[in-house]
């Protein structure tokens, strides 16, 4: 096979692992969200609900969570692990190293750093479920706390490490070439680097889903959208703006919380 031919075919399939895995990702939300919602279906999601729901009974609850927030990461950040994953892999042929699973393993070492902070979240939520902080099917914070999480959120779009962090991901080649890494190993440890660079720039992002409800696939979705138009759209705006309106929305919910 034609070297070249040979490196289109390991895009598309690396394109089509990637798409795979975030339809399906999306559909165990959202079929989650609804046996949530319903506590009635599938026998073992059920059992995942009812599991989520009892946070006295620490070991289920925590297996159950920490698959949920595994799989919403794994939902929301794969679209966003793919662009980079394609300059990394043309970056990659054009370096003559094209190796067999590159691709794959630069997106494995990409979610790695997300798949642990769905296990801190997962603590986080537990935490927070125990101390009776969150409240109903979707677990949602009350008003106080949801207003304290959008200040938070919205606060953290303003600081340097934010643009600092997001510089890296609005520029892969420009990682990529500062980072660059040998062999299947490399590819996945360069892939953990850029994910945690990632992570940096959107974790006060994900609080948002405590505010919204942890089971919100609407929230989801939105976050899912501002997460990649921030790392497309140009400018300080397209961060400070909606830091802005977190910050007005968190305040309103906190003096309408407290009046």
């Amino acid at each position: 096979m034609i070297p070249g031919a040979a490196a289109s075919d390991g895009r598309l399939v690396t394109c089509i692992a990637l798409a795979i895995a975030t339809v399906v990702s999306w559909c165990l939300m959202a079929r989650s969200a609804a046996v949530m919602n319903a506590m009635e279906g599938d026998p073992v999601m059920l059992g995942l609900a009812r599991a989520m729901m009892a946070p006295e009974a620490t070991g289920p609850y925590l297996g159950a969570s920490a698959l949920m927030w595994i799989v919403m990461m794994a939902a929301m950040m794969t679209p966003a692990a793919l662009p980079i994953t394609l300059v990394f892999m043309r970056l990659d042929r054009e370096r003559g190293e094209t190796r067999p699973g590159s691709g794959m393993a630069f997106a494995a070492g990409y979610l790695t750093a997300w798949f642990g902070f769905a296990l801190v979240a997962t603590l986080v939520q537990w935490l927070l479920h125990r101390a009776a902080l969150l409240h109903g099917m979707v677990m949602a914070a009350g008003p106080v706390l949801a207003g304290v999480t959008l200040l938070v959120a919205g606060i953290f779009q303003l600081t340097p490490i934010k643009e600092a962090c997001l510089a890296h991901c609005r520029t892969p080649m420009g990682f990529l070439l500062g980072h660059w890494q040998p062999g299947p190993s490399g590819a996945f440890r360069m892939g953990l680097h850029h994910g945690t660079y990632c992570l940096g720039c959107c974790w006060a992002l994900m609080l948002i889903m405590f505010a919204a409800g942890v089971m919100s696939v609407a929230a989801m979705a939105v976050l899912t959208v501002f997460i990649l138009a921030e790392r497309v759209l140009p400018g300080r705006w397209a961060t400070h703006l909606p830091g802005v309106l977190l910050i007005a929305w968190g305040a309103w919910t906190l003096v309408a919380a407290l009046a």
